[in-house]
């Protein structure tokens, strides 16, 4: 029998107040994992003035006290990883060396947030007054709203939440309705460390019904969200009404650029990698590979090759390298542009089919050859294993095609040539920058958000530059002198 999940408010499991579920499927095989409740605005109301009941006493417990939970949370997560990956794989779809790599990921964001519960504070400034002791206080936000996406459905919830925890917030975390199962899991995961009733509350639901009603409250102090730019955008109209601090990460069309003198096998791989990996579905995956025209047809020649090769299949069996769309709608998505590439004139040189032999949403690694710029498929996020190849005259040329984009994510190079790559860091457009790395991939420690339209431009994720979304800064001046 299939089982129901319910939504986490004020330190309950409850079901939504009309009784309306979400179907989650199994994209590799299209199987029901579970039905969820489908919070309505009145459940998510609910969420957020239990939030707000809880915020006074989570907010007044010591740093390392909120800390020494985050931590219980991680060996938990380290315990139960094999567990978590494979609930991961089967309602996502990436391959379970991927789902395990994920999870391990967010056990570490809870370890390293667990220390700030030791680091955070303030700081004591020189008084331009004798005998006076001036001073600031680091506090909570408050009440924080999370909306994350279903691509990363522990990671990123992981690093939005970790911070505002250990820094003092209450949060009501929204998960993709796409992924609900593994944001169950976590939230199971921090009640059982010893998280406060109504300190963490999970509502499933649709953007119409919970998004918004989080995006319109008065009662929230702080809203992050991670998706893509329309809806983003959307959001933040909505939060600007009450001027509530907002984080935005969306969307990315990151660029490779592969200079002459590139090892052509490391090229590929980490092409591959970055495109291909997690089924191309990361705002930093690479979708275009800027190459130097003189070795473009040997490297272009290879990727195809190497596209060819790649196992595509159900996550969940061995030696499985690259996993399905997540829905039918992705997969749609995804045969739309390769349609569209074609009628632009690009040169289809591997993939761009369906497998009609699985059951799911797969589709097979595509890449496409003779790609310009000014293309759809070079300028609009696809979200897919679709890569296109842009030819370049030089490296001047190919890091002004690079940069000719509205979005700024992530972006890599390779090459030996130390000058070209550290020009490449000064002169690109972009939030992340790689060297002789995949676009994808950053480490928890270090700041994470992109420039352009791939964020609002404010606050960085990730590190202790998290700090300063999750906290307010208060000055104190102390005349002891008089």
């Amino acid at each position: 029998m299939v089982e129901t999940f319910k939504n986490y408010i004020a330190g309950e499991w409850v079901s939504a107040s009309d009784g309306a579920v979400i179907e989650n499927l199994n994209p590799a095989t299209g199987e029901v994992i579970g039905y969820f409740a489908s919070a309505t605005r009145e459940d998510t109301l609910r969420a957020i003035a239990a939030a707000r009941e809880a915020l006074p006493a989570w907010a007044a417990l010591p740093g390392p006290a909120r800390g020494a939970i985050l931590d219980k949370a991680a060996q938990i997560i380290h315990t139960r990883a094999d567990e978590l990956a494979e609930t991961l794989t089967r309602e996502e779809g990436k391959t379970l060396a991927e789902s395990k790599a994920e999870v391990l990921r967010a056990r570490d964001i809870f370890r390293y947030y667990a220390g700030e519960g030791f680091r955070a504070g303030g700081e004591v400034i020189p008084a331009n007054t004798p005998e006076t002791l001036l001073f600031t206080k680091s506090e909570p936000l408050g009440v924080v709203a999370v909306i994350t996406p279903w691509n990363f459905p522990i990671a990123i919830p992981a690093w939005k939440i970790a911070p505002a925890l250990v820094y003092g917030n209450t949060v009501v975390f929204k998960p993709a309705s796409l992924a609900p199962h593994t944001a169950l899991k976590l939230v199971e995961i921090l009640v059982e460390a010893g998280v406060p009733a109504g300190v963490i509350n999970l509502v499933v639901g649709s953007g119409s019904r919970v998004g918004d009603t989080l995006a319109e409250s008065k009662d929230i102090n702080g809203l992050s969200f991670t998706g893509s730019y329309a809806v983003g955008t959307k959001i933040y109209e909505k939060t600007a009404r009450n001027f509530v601090r907002t984080q935005l990460e969306m969307g990315g069309k990151n660029p490779t650029i592969v200079l002459n003198d590139a090892d052509l096998d490391l090229a590929v791989d980490i092409v591959v990698r970055g495109g291909f990996g997690l089924t191309g579905q990361a705002c930093t995956a690479t979708s275009r590979v800027i190459v130097e025209q003189g070795i473009a047809n040997a490297f272009a020649q290879r990727l195809a090759e190497a596209a060819r090769t790649l196992r595509v299949g159900d996550g969940l069996q061995s030696g499985v390298q690259m996993g399905p769309a997540v829905s039918a709608e992705q997969l749609q998505t995804d045969l739309d542009y390769v349609a569209i590439g074609k009628q632009e004139g690009a040169r289809l040189i591997a993939g761009g089919e369906p497998l009609r032999s699985e059951r799911g949403f797969f589709i097979q690694p595509t890449v496409f050859d003779d790609v310009q710029p000014t293309m759809r498929i070079a300028q609009e996020e696809i979200f897919g294993p679709v890569i296109g190849i842009i030819r370049a005259k030089d490296f001047d040329d190919a890091v002004e095609k690079a940069n000719q984009i509205g979005y700024g994510l992530s972006a890599a190079i390779v090459t030996h040539d130390l000058q070209k790559a550290l020009r490449f860091a000064d002169r690109i457009e972009a939030g992340v920058v790689k060297i002789n790395e995949p676009t994808s991939g950053v480490a928890p420690q270090a700041p994470f958000g992109g420039f352009k339209a791939s964020s609002a431009n404010t606050f960085k994720e990730q590190g202790q530059a998290a700090r300063a979304f999750y906290t307010r800064t208060k000055t104190v001046y102390v005349r002891y002198g008089f």
